[in-house]
C-alpha cells in the first residue's frame, strides 16, 4: 500500500477539538508537538482527548472505536513520536485521521502521520534486542509494524512523514465483549460506555487507563495487545512522581480493578534496613527499626481497605533472598469471599542493586494469575521501584539544597533605624539554591551595610561562591574597608581562588598524560555585585554604593522622580585591578532605593525585556507613595505579569525606604 494521500480535512489546532465536523469525510485532528522527551506522553494525552471527543459528539466514527483500536493507536503513536523526537531531533507534527468505510468495500481505518524536518534521515529498526531483565521503552517500528495494517514513508520537501493505519473492529466493542453481548441477546453498549467514561475521565491516573476490570482469565487479547499502552503510560504517570509515598498511592490507582481486587505496597527506609529479609527481622525478636513501612493500601472496595490494613500490618510477606523481581505466590492474607481467600502475589521492588520495598497484589476467584497478568506486573513492579528509587533521589537532593540554602543566607535582615525595609527572595529552584544572595548586617561603628549579587552559574557551583563571598563581604566591612576597597579585595579573592582551580585543573590534567578533561571547577568564577553602606546623619542617611556588573539601583523622591543611584562597573572576578569607585548620597525622609537582580530587569516576554525603554524606573515611579513592603510587592506583580510563563531566573529585590 503506497503513501496515503491527504484529503478534505477538519483541521483542529491542540487539543480543543470541540468543532470537528460531522459530515462524511474524514474527522482529522493535529498539533505540534516540541521535540523534548515528553512529546509522546503529550501525543498520548492528545489521541485520548480526540477519541473522548468524537465519542462524546456522537460523530458516525465513535462506533468504530473498540477498546482495541484505542490502545493499539496509543501505542503506535507513542512509538512514532519516540522515533521522530529521539533520532531526527526536531519540532514533532501529528495528525490523526478517521477514515470511514468506502462504497468500493475499503474497510474503516484510523490513520497516523507523524512529521518531522530531518528528511535526510532514515527510521531506524535496528535498536538492539532488550533482555527480560530491562524495562520496556517500546520495540520501534517493528512493533508498528506489527499493529497496523500498513505502513510507509513519505518524503516531502523539507519533512519526512512516518505513516501507519490501523483497521478498526467496525464497532464499539472488543470482540469477547461482542461474544457475550450476542450469547445474551442484548445491545454490547457496557464495554463502549465504559471505554468513553474512562476516555472522558481522563484527570485521573486510574481512569486515564481505563481501569475496567478483566476477571476472565482466557481474556488474554488485552493483556498481549494494551500490555504496552498501560507500561507507558503508568512510567509517565510514575516518573513525574517527586514523593515515594505519591508513587505508592498511584500504584494502587493503576493495578486495582484492571489487574488486581487488591493491593499493598511496603517500603524500606532510606538506610535500607531489613534488606535480609522477613525472616531475619522475624528472628531479631520484631525489631520495629528492621521492619518495611506499610505506605499504600488498596481495595476496591474502599468499606474494606480498613480491615485489609490491619491484617496486612501484623506481618508482610516472607520473600526468600534469592528472588529479586520475579513473582512468588504467597498464601492470600485474608479470605476476599466466604471459603475462597483467592490468590495473592508479592514482588521485590528492587533498582540499582538494592531492595526498596515489596508489592503485593491479590485477587479473589482465582487459585492462580494468569502468566500474562504475572509477567506484567512483573514489569510494572521494575518501573515502581524505578520511581521510587527517582524520588528518593530528589527528596536527598531537595534536603542538601534546603541545607545548603538556609547556610548561605541570612535568616533575616537586620532592622535599620530610620529606614524601613522590604526583601523579595524567589530563586528559580524553589527549595534550592539559587544564584542570587542578600544581606543586610550592621558593620560597627554606628555603620550598616546591604548587598545583593548574582554569581555566574546555579546549584551547588553558585553555592561556593555565595559561600566564599557573603562571610567575607561581612569581614572586609567589619574590618572598617570603605565601599571601593571591599570590592577591590573581593574581585582579588574571586581571580585567587579561580587561579588556584586552574593549577589544580592543570595539575590533573598532566597526571594523566594531557588527556581528557579539566575537572570541574576550573572555570572562572563571575560575580556581579551591588554593595552599599549606610551612615546615619543629622538629615537622615548617608549611602554609599558601588555596582559592579550589576542592575543600577535606582533611587526615587518623594515626587515620583527616579534616577539611577551609581554608576557601572566591570563584574567582579574578571579583571585583574579594576580600580573599584563608589558614590555617595543623601537619603532623606520620603526617598526609596530599589535595588534589584538581572532576574527582574531581564524577564523576557518574547525579544522584550522588562527594563527595555527603562521599564524598572517607570514601574517604580508608579509605585510612589506606597510603603516598602507594599512597593517590593507590586514590582514583583508586575515583573510575574510581564509575561505568561513562569521567570525563568532568580528573582531578588530590596527596597530601602527612609522615614
Amino acid at each position: 500500500m503506497g503513501p496515503i494521500p491527504l484529503q478534505r480535512e477538519t483541521t483542529i489546532s491542540g487539543p480543543d477539538l470541540a468543532n470537528v465536523g460531522s459530515d462524511a469525510g474524514p474527522v482529522v485532528v493535529r498539533t505540534s508537538l516540541p521535540g523534548n522527551p515528553m512529546a509522546p506522553a503529550a501525543a498520548r494525552r492528545f489521541v485520548r482527548a480526540a477519541f473522548a471527543d468524537w465519542t462524546e459528539l456522537a460523530l458516525p466514527v465513535a462506533a468504530t472505536l473498540s477498546d482495541r483500536l484505542i490502545d493499539d493507536a496509543v501505542v503506535v503513536l507513542s512509538e512514532l513520536v519516540t522515533n521522530a523526537v529521539v533520532h531526527a531531533g526536531t519540532s514533532v507534527e501529528l495528525l490523526c485521521r478517521m477514515e470511514p468505510a468506502t462504497p468500493d468495500g475499503t474497510p474503516a481505518g484510523f490513520v497516523i502521520e507523524v512529521t518531522d524536518h530531518h528528511p535526510s534521515r532514515s527510521v531506524r529498526t535496528d535498536r538492539p534486542a532488550r533482555s527480560p531483565e530491562t524495562s520496556e521503552y517500546g520495540r520501534g517500528v517493528q512493533l508498528v509494524a506489527g499493529l497496523a495494517e500498513a505502513w510507509g514513508i513519505t518524503y516531502r520537501a523539507g519533512t519526512k512523514t512516518v505513516w501507519a493505519r490501523l483497521p478498526t473492529d467496525g464497532a464499539g466493542t472488543t470482540a469477547p465483549e461482542q461474544q457475550a453481548a450476542g450469547e445474551q441477546g442484548a445491545a454490547p453498549q457496557g464495554g463502549q460506555e465504559a471505554s468513553a467514561r474512562a476516555l472522558q475521565r481522563g484527570l485521573r491516573a486510574a481512569e486515564i487507563l481505563a481501569p475496567v476490570p478483566r476477571r476472565d482469565p482466557q481474556d488474554r487479547d488485552w493483556i498481549n495487545r494494551g500490555a504496552l499502552s498501560f507500561l507507558a503510560e503508568a512510567s509517565d504517570l510514575l516518573a513525574g512522581q517527586l514523593d515515594e509515598d505519591m508513587v505508592a498511592a498511584l500504584v494502587g490507582q493503576l493495578l486495582v480493578p484492571r489487574l488486581a481486587d487488591w493491593c499493598a505496597i511496603w517500603l524500606y527506609d532510606e538506610e535500607g534496613r531489613g534488606l535480609p529479609g522477613i525472616a531475619d527481622h522475624d528472628a531479631r525478636g520484631g525489631d520495629p527499626l528492621h521492619a518495611p513501612r506499610l505506605a499504600r493500601v488498596w481495595h476496591a472496595h474502599e468499606n474494606r481497605i480498613e480491615d485489609l490494613r490491619r491484617v496486612l500490618e501484623k506481618e508482610p510477606p516472607r520473600l526468600p533472598d534469592s528472588v529479586r523481581t520475579a513473582a512468588v505466590p504467597v498464601p492470600c492474607p485474608f479470605e476476599t469471599t466466604p471459603g475462597d481467600a483467592g490468590a495473592a502475589l508479592a514482588y521485590r521492588l528492587s533498582a540499582g542493586g538494592r531492595t526498596l520495598g515489596i508489592l503485593l497484589i491479590g485477587r479473589s476467584g482465582l487459585h492462580a494469575f494468569p502468566d500474562e497478568v504475572t509477567g506484567l506486573v512483573e514489569d510494572f513492579s521494575r518501573r515502581v521501584a524505578l520511581a521510587v528509587s527517582a524520588a528518593r533521589r530528589f527528596t536527598r537532593q531537595a534536603t542538601i539544597s534546603r541545607i545548603l540554602q538556609r547556610g548561605l543566607l541570612p535568616t533575616s535582615i537586620a532592622e535599620i533605624p530610620g529606614l524601613k525595609s522590604a526583601l523579595v527572595y524567589e530563586p528559580k529552584e524553589q527549595g534550592g539554591p539559587g544564584g542570587d544572595f542578600y544581606d543586610v548586617f550592621p558593620a560597627g561603628d554606628g555603620r550598616w551595610c546591604f548587598t545583593l549579587g548574582d554569581v555566574q552559574g546555579k546549584g551547588p557551583e553558585a553555592a561556593v561562591v555565595i559561600g566564599l563571598a557573603r562571610p567575607w563581604l561581612r569581614l572586609l566591612a567589619r574590618e572598617g574597608y570603605s565601599v571601593h576597597q571591599v570590592l577591590d579585595r573581593l574581585n582579588r579573592l574571586l581571580l585567587d581562588d579561580a587561579t588556584e582551580a586552574a593549577d589544580a585543573a592543570a595539575r590533573a590534567l598532566a597526571a594523566v598524560g594531557g588527556q581528557g578533561v579539566p575537572p570541574e571547577g576550573s572555570t572562572s568564577r563571575f560575580l556581579s555585585l551591588l554593595y552599599g553602606e549606610l551612615t546615619p546623619t543629622a538629615d537622615g542617611m548617608s549611602c554609599t554604593i558601588a555596582s559592579a556588573g550589576h542592575p543600577l539601583p535606582l533611587l526615587m523622591r518623594p515626587g515620583g522622580e527616579v534616577v539611577p543611584a551609581a554608576g557601572p562597573q566591570v563584574l567582579l572576578g574578571v579583571v585583574d585591578d579594576p580600580d573599584y569607585t563608589s558614590e555617595t548620597f543623601e537619603l532623606s525622609a520620603g526617598d526609596t532605593l530599589l535595588c534589584v537582580t538581572d532576574g527582574v530587569t531581564e524577564r523576557r516576554r518574547g525579544a522584550l525585556q522588562f527594563d527595555d525603554g527603562d521599564g524598572l524606573a517607570q514601574a517604580l515611579a508608579g509605585c510612589a507613595g506606597l510603603s516598602a513592603p507594599l512597593l517590593a510587592e507590586r514590582i514583583r506583580r508586575l515583573v510575574h505579569a510581564f509575561a505568561d510563563a513562569p521567570p525563568d531566573d532568580d528573582l531578588a529585590l530590596l527596597v530601602l525606604q527612609a522615614e
